[in-house]
């Protein structure tokens, strides 16, 4: 083996070097005046960085705040400890200073007296579909801001199925109105959710590629949540796949996962190493504990929140900072009723998570798992002025809210702009059905003169590596017949996407209306939001699915061959531009029209379920989509390809 050396220059070469270093390069002024680099115009500046400049100033008392906040209780997420009677100094919608009551001896133009409350990050979604609210941007800011959440990944593959081109553009229009709600789509992976659905987007490398260098507030890829095109190279949504991920990579972007049904070790590392980084589907808490422990982010619902974090307690889990707590979905009915992410936290809290952390999961954390901490998350110089003031930390009773270093929930109220946004025709004009759809196109049919007909059955939530069968009459023209002594509906699901009015239909089990004459319909059917319908009399599910169509979306109610109650959505489909109160008082009228008819299963009234009960993603293996080449009756197994007829001739 060589021995190293260190060469040294001679006393000569230091000197020669000594002189070329500190000669003027050529052209150079002369001693005593003053030139600027040499750029053929000035340079401009953005907003961000001149935001910035001015922060400076106002951190060395150069230059005036435009607010305090002074004599809070100040959480800080970096070090999970309260730092008590401190100021905050906001100047340009952001923090400039923070730091103990007194000591910044600057001039502001307002100062608020926040002693004997605590101050908290604003909340931040970590994974949230904003039109399961059914209100837009705006309409859900005001909603959710007095709750405490100032900023939210938006998981927009609901918008991009239905105008993937311009789905970031959507989510950007209202901040760029002045919304004070920071919303960061992360792109639809699942456009379309599988090979075999068609709608309204198709994302590979280069729409995701052009959408995340379209604007930094694009933060990734939404939730990877197709399982079987990730890791067989044979799927049709192999290759797709992939190279969303790869165009995400490229831009140095987050890739998020969805790893429902993916519990064991293999399936885990397979995920993880897949560059899956989160997931929002867990469902007990050694599962949460596995994904964790292989660098999964975990994004945790009420219902997982409440086994995974005793788990964790349990475990001796010391770290908190993989783990969020996140709404997902929730209506705007709920959402008044119990709360976004003040909910959230009060069940993390209740099931054993420290106070500091809890708060940490709800703001910073999620931050840094999206590359924003540097924009939200904590109270820190350089960061949006989003601030939530409370009386009780331990019971998340809050009082203030700020965004921007704007008041805009004032004791549970929302006291902050909405502005008035024209939403153009790609969003507005989505229902392409084509046409008025007929009881005839529900209608079921096997040979004329068969009497008994088999028939392929599924029910909401059933992941069966085949599906069930049942026996049902069948009437002298081949029409098959539901039998009132068994518990099945029919399912209907009308594409509104190729105007051709196209429907795929079949029998479900435990769920439906008894009611004769009923139905119920919907154009929210996660994840590529077709038409669905659910009933007991053909004719029923078309007049439903016709309302629906005709208003541009919603969810319509028949009862008796009448219109009983409806909701209107008119944006996508997904949401309407109206404030979440009303909006509510329609859903809950839809709601209580639903409970005064008879229905299947253990859970009568409204099938709210059945907004996701047509998703195609695991563990997911056979479903119902909409009609496509090859398959007239849209019956699949996603996870293989393999079609079925719905009904045969029973032997």
């Amino acid at each position: 083996m060589r021995s190293m050396r260190t060469v040294t220059p001679t006393a000569a070469r230091a000197a020669l070097l000594c002189a070329v270093m500190l000669a003027p390069p050529a052209g150079a002024a002369e001693p005593g005046t003053v030139t600027l680099y040499d750029k053929p115009e000035p340079f401009t500046f953005d907003a961000e960085t001149q935001a910035r400049q001015k922060l400076v100033l106002v951190a060395l008392e150069k230059e005036p705040a435009d607010l305090v906040i002074s004599g809070a209780t100040v959480l800080n997420v970096h070090t999970l400890q309260w730092m008590e009677n401190h100021d905050i100094v906001i100047a340009e919608g952001r923090i400039a200073w923070v730091g103990p009551s007194g000591e910044w001896n600057g001039k502001a133009a307002k100062t608020v007296d926040a002693e004997g409350q605590w101050a908290v990050p604003g909340f931040g979604e970590s994974h949230k579909h904003i039109e399961s609210s059914h209100l837009t941007p705006e309409y859900e800011a005001a909603m959710v801001l007095p709750q405490g959440t100032t900023w939210v990944a938006e998981g927009s593959h609901e918008f991009s199925n239905v105008s993937g081109e311009h789905n970031a553009t959507f989510w950007l229009m209202a901040r760029d109105a002045g919304s004070p709600l920071k919303i960061y789509p992360a792109l639809g992976s699942a456009t379309p959710p599988t090979a075999y659905e068609v709608g309204g987007g198709y994302y590979g490398y280069d729409e995701v590629a052009r959408m995340l260098a379209s604007d930094r507030r694009v933060a990734g890829l939404g939730e990877v949540m197709d399982w079987p095109a990730i890791w067989n190279k044979e799927s049709p949504g192999y290759q797709r796949l992939w190279e969303t991920m790869q165009a995400t990579r490229d831009a140095r972007a987050v890739i998020e996962g969805h790893g429902g049904g993916l519990t064991e070790l293999p399936e885990i590392n397979g995920m993880a190493a897949a560059g899956l980084s989160s997931d929002h589907e867990t469902q007990v808490g050694k599962e949460a504990w596995d994904k964790m422990a292989r660098g999964i982010f975990l994004e945790l619902r009420p219902d997982t929140i409440r086994v995974a974090i005793p788990y964790f307690l349990e475990q001796g889990l010391a770290d908190w900072s993989n783990v969020s707590v996140t709404t997902d979905d929730r209506d705007a009915s709920a959402s008044l009723e119990l709360g976004t992410m003040d909910y959230n936290l009060r069940v993390a809290l209740d099931s054993g998570a420290p106070l500091e952390a809890a708060y940490a999961m709800a703001s910073y954390y999620p931050a840094r798992h999206w590359h924003l901490e540097d924009q939200v998350g904590s109270i820190a110089p350089g960061r949006y002025a989003d601030i939530v003031l409370l009386s009780d930390p331990e019971k998340v009773v809050i009082t203030d809210v700020y965004a921007d270093g704007m008041l805009v929930g004032d004791d549970g109220e929302y006291v902050g702009p909405i502005p008035d946004i024209e939403y153009p025709e790609w969003a507005t004009d989505t229902m392409n059905v084509g046409r008025e759809v007929t009881a005839d196109d529900f209608a079921i049919r096997v040979p004329a003169g068969t009497e008994t007909a088999t028939v392929a059955v599924l029910e909401p939530f059933y992941f069966g590596e085949d599906f069930m069968t049942a026996q049902l009459p069948v009437d002298a023209s081949g029409l098959v017949q539901l039998d009132p002594d068994q518990p099945l509906s029919k399912i209907g699901l009308t594409d509104r996407y190729q105007g051709r009015g196209a429907v795929s239909s079949m029998y479900w089990q435990n769920i439906g209306p008894t009611t004769p004459g009923s139905a119920a319909s919907c154009s929210v059917a996660h994840d590529l939001h077709n038409i669905w319908s659910v009933g007991n009399s053909d004719r029923a599910m078309a007049m439903a699915t016709n309302r629906v169509a005709a208003m541009g979306g919603g969810c319509a109610l028949v009862r008796g061959h009448e219109v009983a109650a409806s909701v209107r959505y008119e944006i996508g489909g997904l949401m309407t531009q109206r404030p979440a109160r009303e909006v509510a008082d329609e859903i809950d009228a839809m709601y209580a029209a639903a409970e005064e008819m008879e229905w299947l299963g253990e859970a009568p009234g409204w099938p709210k379920r059945m907004i996701f009960a047509f998703l195609t993603a695991s563990p997911w293996k056979w479903a119902l989509v909409a009609p496509y080449e090859g398959n007239p009756e849209g019956l699949v197994n996603v996870a293989t390809g393999e079609t079925h007829p719905v009904a045969w001739p029973a032997e």
